[in-house]
């Protein structure tokens, strides 16, 4: 995608956010690449140790050829916790400290600003693709769940797929996303923006569907 020719899109990947722009004046904004995955060690790059036993070869041109930041800390050691702290810029315990569960509600409030709202303020262009991991607005049918004890169980049949999937990352700033949610948890589909590409039709026993108690 192009504008006057610069690039102007962000992608936000499993492991990756890329941000890039075009300015209001004929200056092209910088391009920003955020590579951000699960259970990666500091070590595992080799531009960031020789020695790795990892081929990096792509993330070290990246390294390369742009800016590094060597001294970065993560809020949290776990998925949800962390996104959410990487896109408010909030240390993740004012809200809280564990991972959004299966068929789980948005990590965010409304009155929270991240940052691809900030960048779209810049004249970015914005999108996010794979991992999301931080919660929907799920659309659960009227006799959905089934209560045990004190948590509620949610199968396929209990969630309206016709209605688009609200609170994701369309609410949170981002243009456009495509991406599985979250890869470990069900329901197993591709989402892109608020629909599902295709409806699940079966279920995964392995995991529990397990949320809101």
């Amino acid at each position: 995608m192009s504008n006057n020719g610069c690039n102007n899109i962000i992608w936000c990947f499993l492991t990756v956010l890329l941000f890039s722009g075009c300015s209001r004046s004929e200056q092209p904004l910088p391009n920003i690449v955020i590579i951000y995955a699960d259970d990666m060690g500091y070590g595992d790059l080799n531009c960031l140790n020789p020695h790795s036993r990892i081929p990096t070869p792509y993330l070290d041109g990246l390294a390369a050829e742009g800016m590094r930041f060597t001294d970065a800390h993560s809020s949290s050691g776990i998925c949800s916790p962390s996104r959410f702290a990487l896109l408010t810029g909030t240390y993740h315990w004012r809200r809280q400290h564990s991972i959004v569960g299966v068929f789980g509600g948005p990590f965010f409030r409304e009155s929270d600003i991240t940052l691809p709202q900030l960048l779209k303020d810049e004249g970015y262009h914005t999108a996010c693709i794979g991992k999301w991991h931080l919660g929907w607005n799920w659309a659960f049918t009227d006799t959905s769940g089934v209560k045990k004890e004190s948590s509620t169980l949610y199968f396929p049949e209990d969630i309206d797929w016709s209605k688009p999937v609200n609170g994701g990352p369309l609410a949170r700033g981002f243009d456009y996303y495509y991406g599985d949610g979250t890869i470990n948890f069900p329901p197993y589909a591709w989402i892109e923006n608020d629909r599902f590409i295709e409806i699940p039709t079966e279920s995964h026993n392995s995991l529990p569907r397990l949320h809101i108690g």
